[in-house]
């Protein structure tokens, strides 16, 4: 219920004090009273009158002063000051507004123009005060808001960035359009010692473009750390977004697979402008170009995972940036586009400094940002270079059994479609002592499972891995038999003893194929450079122990430990 319009009128004179105290009673309205303009302070500041009838001129202080004072007393808050004057010259009038009068009325009073005026002035302040009262609700609704962003944020940032973004091989740069950024970078270190890394590009802006990015974030990091292949993370990514997301909304993303022992690149492109893979040695600028749609757009069943290879040499780079870098505009109106970039690339003499002088030339050219500006680099680097994170696991490891063993024979149809290196990972991760050994044991499956399958069942000729196209051609080749492949099996057989106050693991693998001469495989690529061949002698360094059967279709690796493993003792990955 509005309370009753308090009038605080301020004239020297008792007789107009009086008459006007009369008027305005009669309307309706509270009346205070004051003799001059330190009076009418004084009864302000105890009462607190809605408006005030100012005399101009007063004994002890004139209307103009009281009126200044009262403003600032007053202050967001209208308190609407009408002058009572019979001046008549235009700066006298003029001066009565410039003190903070809102309005006047001249001696003598016209009672129904002074009410007019009243209301008048009555509704401006109840307008006044309704805009303040509706500009605090905004402020506590958006202070209310910032406060949950900036949470969700801090949630955000920690899984989206629980990488290893700051790994030495990789720079970038990221400038938010709002607080939450429609582009998002993950990158992760694989158990095999490669690594994983994402640029995504979400429609829109802000919160809405960011919603998807939690989601995705998991399946990468999650997938990733259980060795999960390229195809498979981007397949369970594109079905999960496709799930969750609305219609409209979709991410454009390039995945890559960094292999730092076979020394390769897979590169997945769905939507991105291409990215570019630089030579270190020749300056060749190879386009990775996009050949798919954006992640979550497709059914699961029409989902293409089909990536490009490419071998990389130390010193090669790989550029990636979104839409934002080419759509970047200048204060003109131009967008800064692919020839620009193109020509810093070929102004370039100096490939540590690429990065920096994209940089620069984008920095220089474009004024406000319109969208999420987002630029990656990823290089190749010699192996053992590069820190390796440690494996997150959501248990502790101390309930799992020390004493079992187990079989599987994966035929044709399964080994075309499924990759079962995840799954035996994890059933030997559940042991805590093996824990430390993640990435070694990773390796040495994925290189006993890759031989049996490739060369035993599938017949392939590492061979042809000698130079870039060999290797090219191999992986083509790879894709045709694998699809094609109507029979055969691979086996693992996993063994894991107590051995004395520690224990030990055995892992054999058998396959169908009629089977090689390991020795004088080993023996012919310790010559000379290759790119195939190290699988091998990678799996002989890292196990304890390594023997093949005497028809090479069958090898066996063991691993053991201490009561008291020293994680240091165990060669990484990587070394």
């Amino acid at each position: 219920m509005q309370s009753t319009l308090c009038i605080l009128i301020a004239e020297d004179s008792p007789a107009d004090r009086m008459l006007l105290a009369t008027i305005v009673g009669r309307q309706g309205y509270r009346v205070l009273t004051a003799g001059n303009g330190l009076e009418a302070i004084m009864m302000f500041a105890r009462e607190r009158p809605h408006m005030v009838l100012m005399d101009a001129l007063m004994p002890v202080m004139d209307g103009f002063e009281a009126a200044r004072r009262i403003k600032q007393m007053a202050g967001e808050e209208l308190v609407p000051i009408i002058f009572l004057t019979s001046l008549t010259e235009n700066e006298a009038l003029v001066q009565c507004l410039e003190v903070g009068g809102d309005d006047f009325i001249a001696k003598p009073y016209n009672s129904v123009i002074l009410d007019a005026k009243i209301k008048a002035m009555d509704r401006l302040r109840r307008l006044q005060a309704t805009v303040l009262e509706q500009r605090d609700l905004i402020a506590r609704h958006n202070e209310h808001l910032l406060n949950e962003q900036r949470v969700a944020k801090a949630v955000f940032d920690k899984v989206a960035h629980s990488g290893c973004l700051n790994a030495p091989n990789i720079r970038y740069m990221q400038s938010p359009y709002a607080l939450f950024n429609g582009d998002l970078m993950l990158a992760a270190f694989k158990p095999s010692g490669g690594m994983h890394v994402l640029l995504g590009d979400f429609t829109g802006h802000g919160l809405p473009a960011a919603i998807g990015a939690m989601p995705l974030a998991e399946v990468f990091y999650g997938m990733t750390a259980k060795g999960y292949s390229l195809a498979e993370i981007l397949r369970e990514m594109n079905a999960k977004l496709k799930r969750i997301l609305p219609v409209g909304v979709f991410c454009c993303a390039v995945m890559l697979n960094l292999s730092f022992q076979r020394r390769v690149v897979e590169v997945w492109n769905g939507g991105l402008p291409d990215g570019y893979l630089r030579r270190g040695s020749s300056g060749e600028r190879i386009p990775l170009r996009s050949r798919h749609l954006p992640l979550g757009i497709l059914d699961a069943s029409c989902f293409d995972d089909r990536y490009e290879i490419y071998p990389m040499e130390t010193g090669d780079r790989i550029f990636l940036l979104s839409d934002g870098v080419l759509e970047a505009c200048n204060l003109a109106g131009d967008c800064f586009g692919e020839g620009r970039l193109l020509e810093v690339f070929a102004l370039n003499r100096q490939p540590d400094l690429l990065f920096s002088e994209i940089q620069q030339a984008l920095s220089a050219f474009r004024g406000e940002a319109q969208d999420d500006v987002s630029l990656m680099e990823v290089h190749l680097m010699e192996e053992g270079q590069l820190p390796h994170s440690p494996l997150i696991f959501s248990d502790s490891g101390q309930n799992a059994s020390l004493d079992w063993s187990v079989s599987f024979e994966f035929r044709a149809e399964t080994l075309k479609r499924f990759n079962p290196l995840p799954y035996l990972l994890q059933l030997l991760l559940e042991v805590e002592e093996l824990r430390i050994q993640g990435s070694v044991l990773y390796t040495v499956l994925a290189e006993l499972y890759s031989n049996a399958l490739e060369h035993g069942v599938m017949g392939l000729d590492s061979s042809l891995k000698r130079d870039a196209q060999g290797f090219a051609e191999y992986y083509r080749e790879r894709r045709t038999r694998l699809a094609n492949l109507c029979d055969g099996y691979v086996r693992f057989h996993l063994d894991l003893r107590p051995e004395g106050k520690g224990g030990r693991l055995s892992i054999r693998v058998e396959d169908s194929g009629p089977g090689f001469d390991v020795q004088r495989m080993l023996e012919r690529h310790a010559l000379a450079e290759h790119l195939s061949g190290r699988g091998l002698k990678l799996v002989r360094q890292l196990a304890d122990r390594c023997s093949w059967a005497p028809d090479g279709r069958g090898v066996c690796v063991e691993f053991s430990w201490p009561a008291r493993h020293n994680p240091a003792d165990r060669p990484s990955a990587q070394e």
